[in-house]
Parts: structure tokens; C-alpha cells; sequence
């Protein structure tokens, strides 16, 4: 991934002035791999092949800024972009659905981030990893907060975060979903189509009385009225409102909690709510009369389920808890997770991109193609996350011999004879992938 993608070179020191050569490339591996498996700085220099601990420390308090992460993920979701093999599980071409969820994770020490959730720890306490993933099955943001606060909040921000990923559809569950979140998406030209528990008993609400709606013989009438007048008087807060998230001066999720701590609600809370309406009625009145629409949220929703397993599965050290008790510290931790896990899906997209340059004939590509359309590159049984780490030279190489340049030009190319023919994918290790 590092041949391919390059992500290293986002691994900046906090002083621009720094002349030092940057540390080998295997100490930040080392520093990816303990952050993201949870097994901590000093356990993964023990275990591990070649890797100093206070060189190790020493590159991860100097290199290891939130924001290098994010650019280091954003680099292999690039690459990723840009192949064509991806674009298989697109439902439509011209649209991109993406989705995100919550996953509950302990904290292993005293943090203020974290928060009692009885039902998953019981007297422990944890916090909440909230990711997002698109139909390609690209993770393009994730945040920790805390277990006590709704994740609607932070689906604007996630959205709004990423510049490589574009979303035109977003879903999330009904603990993403809440009025004001419909009515902020469809101003910011997003699509928020989500899986709403209990259906059936949300109010559906319209502009004329429900006796019009009776002689005409709807079958499915409103509830209540939309207020107009509050939205046409604070339409002009509600685009500030807008403007100030999309020219991205401040996080949706700030403004959202200034909006809430007011003893009654904010007349632009209000405002905002009261346009969510209109759009949550048609949204709840299209999810009822189409299928498809239905089908494509649930699958949507079943992609980022099996991310979070993907996430179990990586993070394995220390019974799946978090190290760091602060909030920043917590992001690298889970950012470094989530950059491991991307490495893993675009070694997969690589390696079944080179066995489709391989193909013989256009019927065996054909039936490749078929095969990865039906399965999911979310796997990872062909990785070994557990064991020894060797970070000799001859051990971080390409032992499936990939030939990277012409794997990502391929889907420009359109050649498929056979050359260099990939060895079988045995057990590999996570330094190898990296």
C-alpha cells in the first residue's frame, strides 16, 4: 500500500521547521499497527522484529497529528477512486449511497469522553466509534464520541468532511436520524434516506386539511400541519445556517449543540425542524410505495454492519478496548484502525484487479466479474493479525507479486493478457499489507 499509495508522505512532523530524515518507514508501520490493533506503543515493541520502543515513542508524539492520519486515509480512499473495480457495487452510476453507523467500544482507563451504557458494559464505562462507508465499501470518515449523545449530530459532519468521497445518498439507522437532520441534508443537496424503527407510527404532516386528502381517497393520510409562517419568517437564518456548515467555519455538530442548550427550544431550532417535516413526509410517503428504494437502504445499512465486524477483527489487543482515555487521543487510535482497514480493502481491489488483467478470454473475465459483483471485498481471512511482527526488509515485500503500475492503469487500458501470473493468497501479516 505504501508502493501504491504513497500514504507515508502524509506523516508530517509537528515542527515545519524539523531537518531531521523522517524515521523508516517500518517505524510508522509499527505505529499504525499498535494504535490501530489496540495493542499499545511499548506491547507492539516487544513483539515485534527490528523496531526500537524509544524510537517508536518518539515517532509516534512527533508524527502521529490527527490530521496526518486523515490525509494518510484520504490517500488509499484515492486510490481506491480510481479504479474501476469498485464501481461494481454501485447501484447507479450517477449516484453514490453511502451510510454510517455506531459501534460501542470500552475504554480501558478514566476518560471524560466516555460514558455508562448498561446494556453493552454494564458498570464499564464506553465510548461510541461513529463510521461512515459507501457502496464500495470505502471508509471515508469516522469519529469517537461519546455513548451518551445521539449520533445524529455528527452525520452532517461526516458527510461534509471528506473530499474524496462525495455522497448523493445517505442512510444511517434511527438513532442517526432526527427531523432537523432531514432538513439540513436536503439543503446541503444530500439525500437522507433512513431506516426508521417503528415506521408505521411516525405523523406525516402536509400543507392543506386532512379532510382534502379524504376526498380524495388517499389511503394514507396526515397527522398535523406544516407552519409555514415559522419558515418563511427564519428563512434567512436558515440559510446563514447553511452557509455557515457548507463554507465549513464551524462543525454541524457545534452548531446543533448551541442550538439545543437553550432552556426552550430556538425559534431557528424550530424553523429547521418544522422544514424537516416536509421533507420527512415525502421521504416516509416514497419509502413506502418503492421497493427498490427500500432494498438499497437495507443493503446500504448491512455494508457498514459488516465494516464494524471488520473493525472487531482488527482491533484484537487488549479485549477490543481503547487505550487512551482523551478524545484526541482516542481519534488516532480509531483513525489508525480505520487506515489499516482501508489498506486491507485496497490490497483486495488490487489483488482481484490483477487477477482480472490476468483473464485469458472475455468470458472468464466475465465470470470473474460476476463473482466479485455477488461477494464483498470486506475480508480479511487471508490476513494474519495476530503473532510475532517482523519488520525486516525481506519480509516487507510483495510476496504475491503485484505489478502495481499496471493494476492501476488497467482500468484505462481495457488489456487482459496474461502476464506475471499472482501467486495463491496464503496467510499474510499486516506489515506485508501496509
Amino acid at each position: 500500500m505504501q508502493k501504491a499509495a504513497r500514504f507515508l508522505d502524509e506523516f508530517e512532523h509537528w515542527q515545519q521547521t524539523y531537518q531531521k530524515p523522517k524515521p523508516p518507514e517500518k517505524i510508522f508501520f509499527a505505529g499504525i499497527i499498535g494504535y490501530g490493533c489496540d495493542i499499545g506503543q511499548s506491547k507492539i515493541a516487544q513483539i515485534s522484529k527490528q523496531i526500537s520502543e524509544n524510537e517508536l515513542e518518539n515517532t509516534i508524539n512527533w508524527y502521529f497529528a490527527l490530521p496526518n492520519l486523515h490525509a494518510a486515509n484520504d490517500r488509499i480512499l484515492s486510490l481506491m477512486d480510481r479504479l474501476d473495480l469498485p464501481n461494481l457495487y454501485r447501484r447507479e452510476a450517477d449516484k453514490l449511497h453511502t451510510s454510517s453507523d455506531g459501534q460501542k467500544f470500552e475504554v480501558a482507563v478514566e476518560s471524560l469522553n466516555a460514558n455508562y451504557s448498561f446494556k453493552y458494559f454494564g458498570q464499564s464505562k464506553d465510548v461510541t466509534v461513529y463510521s461512515f462507508i459507501d457502496e464500495r465499501h470505502l471508509l471515508f470518515h469516522s469519529t469517537v464520541i461519546s455513548s451518551a449523545e445521539r449520533e445524529a449530530a455528527y452525520v452532517i459532519d461526516g458527510l461534509m468532511h471528506n473530499e474524496v468521497v462525495k455522497s448523493d445518498i445517505h442512510s444511517t439507522d434511527t438513532h442517526g436520524y432526527s427531523e432537523m437532520i432531514f432538513a439540513v441534508t436536503h439543503l446541503l443537496s444530500f439525500t437522507f434516506a433512513p431506516r426508521i424503527k417503528h415506521l408505521g407510527k411516525q405523523r406525516l404532516y402536509s400543507f392543506e386539511k386532512r379532510k382534502v386528502y379524504e376526498e380524495l381517497r388517499h389511503e394514507i393520510l396526515p397527522d398535523a400541519y406544516i407552519d409555514t409562517a415559522i419558515i418563511t419568517e427564519h428563512w434567512d437564518d436558515i440559510l446563514r445556517f447553511i452557509a455557515t456548515i457548507k463554507l465549513k467555519h464551524t462543525t454541524a455538530t457545534q452548531l446543533f449543540k448551541r442550538l439545543n442548550s437553550y432552556s426552550k427550544q430556538h425559534t431557528l431550532y424550530r424553523a429547521l425542524k418544522e422544514f424537516g417535516k416536509i421533507i420527512k413526509s415525502q421521504f416516509i410517503l416514497q419509502y413506502i410505495d418503492d421497493l427498490e428504494f427500500r432494498q438499497s437502504i437495507e443493503k446500504q445499512l448491512n455494508k457498514i454492519e459488516s465494516a464494524q465486524k471488520f473493525s472487531k477483527a482488527v482491533s484484537f489487543g487488549h479485549n477490543q478496548e481503547f487505550l487512551q482515555g482523551e478524545k484526541e487521543e482516542q481519534e488516532i487510535a480509531e483513525s489508525g484502525r480505520r487506515l489499516i482497514k482501508n489498506a486491507i480493502l485496497c490490497w483486495n481491489y488490487l489483488y482481484l484487479s490483477h487477477l482480472l488483467r490476468q483473464a485469458g478470454t472475455e468470458e472468464r473475465r466475465n465470470d470473474l466479474v460476476e463473482s466479485i459483483k455477488h461477494g464483498s471485498v470486506v475480508s480479511w481471512q487471508h490476513i494474519n493479525l495476530h503473532g510475532e511482527y517482523d519488520f525486516s526488509d525481506d519480509k516487507l515485500q510483495d510476496s504475491i507479486g503485484l505489478d502495481l503500475p499496471k493494476i492501476v492503469g488497467f482500468a484505462h487500458e481495457k488489456k487482459w493478457e496474461v502476464k506475471n501470473q499472482a501467486k495463491p493468497v496464503e496467510q499474510m501479516t499486516l506489515p506485508e499489507i501496509l
